[in-house]
């Protein structure tokens, strides 16, 4: 008696199919699973013969043979579990189905039946979606599937409720058309208004201006001056998650397992903040089988690294590659993963170590020795990764109790929609969508100077001693300064104020 059951796995965030052929013939009772299975796959024989026992099912007291092909690929979780019961209950006639009907099956099974959610379904079934057009699996996973053009899905509880659909005793019913998910809602989300910020309009202005071309930003400042306040809030004023960039954002979040099933998609950007002892591969991704790290969690989102330079030198030293191509590659003894990491990078820090040199209303405690290390704990070629560096000055006890209230996240939100549409318009037929990612060839396509700016910024270049990638993220930033301004060219003080935005290329804060 031979069966086969067609389920998925994972690599990372790509899916693939899996055969699960189930062959009973006659000797010793024993109940193998072939086919590079790891220690949770084979713990799936006493779930499924629990939950075949317990349903009033017959388990076949012979030799039982799970081959899970392709055999040279490592097979991981607990998702197979119901591939491997319904192969079961095929192969002895108890499930009998249309042999044209070919779903993949997945699912963990409790000892009791009932069939658990599993994580990884969105990915598996994206890559999937040109082989198959049917999947099974649990009801907790139901809204996440339906995103999935292309691909009927039934929706179960139980094991006895499946088996009774497939046997033709209650209908197979799709969970519900999977034709009407091109849109994303994201009313019901709140978040922290920049109207609660007192003061610092000049560190809003740079965030609004930062959210308007995608750029990375580093705060510097002493402690309370509310670079974390301020950081928290970025996600209020950023572009609404298009129903594409949500899809890609959930797919991670599903390998990853930290999706919420009830939501079925992630509808906000993200904001991760992770603690600075942080590892390697934590941040960008790995472990023995890959999973995605902290920057590919932050895909689409921002990624906030607070005291940046109490974060490991190597650690921070990895970020420079994803920054620049939007995706980080793992590579383990068994192959190679690719995550997507296009995120914004917001770091915060203290001057020195004391965190008041330059503060008028505390003494600073450090020598010239002591602020140049701390400063060299973060590289040249990361600090010129951030296009703007913004000094956040202590706030005046005036503006602290005053009643003034500054301009709230959903007025500067329409600014930034408003800049964002014009690069979308500007950039259509080059597949970017911010000034952020523009390249060296672009940047001299749009964003053209007069004979004055080009003096200009030669004055800022050996004055700063600048980079020839700072030189370009200066005109990125003057760029989305003239698109917040309405402007089709740069202005003189659109370069200006870019300029402005380099403070840890100035001699002030060398030693």
């Amino acid at each position: 008696m031979l069966a086969k059951i067609k389920s998925a796995g994972l690599i990372g965030i790509n899916g693939y199919i899996i055969d699960i052929e189930t062959d009973i013939s006659n000797g010793l009772p024993v109940f193998d699973i072939v086919g590079l299975a790891d220690t949770a796959v084979k713990e799936s024989r006493e779930r499924v013969r629990a939950a075949i026992k317990n349903n009033g099912f017959d388990f076949p007291v012979k030799r039982i043979t799970i081959n899970m092909a392709p055999g040279d690929t490592r097979k991981e979780g607990s998702a197979y579990d119901l591939a491997i019961a319904i192969g079961i209950l095929k192969a002895t006639g108890q499930v009998n189905f249309h042999p044209d009907f070919n779903p993949i099956i997945l699912g963990e099974l409790s000892l009791d039946g009932s069939i658990r959610p599993i994580n990884g379904v969105l990915p598996m079934l994206l890559s999937a979606s040109n082989i198959v057009k049917s999947v099974i699996l649990p009801k907790e996973n139901a809204l996440e599937a339906c995103h999935v053009e292309g691909i009927n899905v039934y929706a179960f509880e139980h094991i006895t409720e499946l088996v009774s659909a497939l046997n033709g005793s209650i209908p197979l019913i799709p969970y519900r058309p999977c034709n009407d998910n091109t849109s994303i809602l994201i009313d019901g989300y709140t978040y922290e208004d920049y109207a609660d910020v007192k003061g610092q309009d000049a560190a809003k202005r740079a965030l609004k201006i930062a959210a308007a071309g995608g750029h990375n930003l580093l705060m510097i400042g002493s402690p309370g001056t509310g670079k974390t306040m301020l950081a928290k809030r970025l996600p209020s004023i950023l572009p609404d998650l298009t129903y594409e960039e949500a899809i890609e954002t959930t797919m991670i979040y599903s390998a990853a397992a930290l999706l919420d099933t009830k939501e079925g998609l992630i509808k906000k950007r993200p904001f991760r903040s992770p603690h600075h002892t942080i590892s390697n591969t934590a941040l960008v991704g790995g472990g023995k089988s890959p999973k995605p790290g902290e920057i590919s969690l932050a895909h689409n989102g921002v990624l906030y690294l607070d005291e940046l330079p109490e974060f490991r030198r190597d650690v921070l030293e990895v970020l420079r590659q994803p920054l620049e191509d939007g995706k980080i590659t793992v590579s383990r003894a068994h192959g190679s993963v690719i995550f997507p990491a296009k995120f914004m990078l917001i770091g915060s820090m203290n001057p020195c170590p004391c965190g008041y040199f330059g503060d008028q209303n505390h003494y600073c405690k450090c020598t010239p020795n002591q602020i140049s290390r701390y400063l060299d704990r973060i590289s040249g070629p990361l600090l010129d990764r951030f296009d703007i560096h913004l000094e956040v000055r202590p706030i005046s006890f005036e503006k602290l109790a005053g009643n003034f209230v500054g301009e709230s996240s959903a007025e500067i939100k329409k600014e930034v929609d408003k800049a964002r549409n014009i690069q979308l318009e500007r950039y259509k037929k080059i597949d970017i969508y911010c000034n952020a990612q523009l390249s060296s060839k672009q940047i001299r396509d749009y964003c053209k100077l007069t004979k004055y700016q080009k003096a200009m910024l030669k004055d800022a270049f050996s004055t700063l001693s600048l980079s020839a990638r700072a030189y370009d993220r200066i005109l990125k930033v003057a760029r989305t300064i003239a698109d917040l301004d309405g402007e089709e060219n740069i202005l003189d003080n659109h370069l200006a104020e870019a300029i402005q935005y380099r403070n840890l290329d100035r001699q002030y804060w060398k030693y």
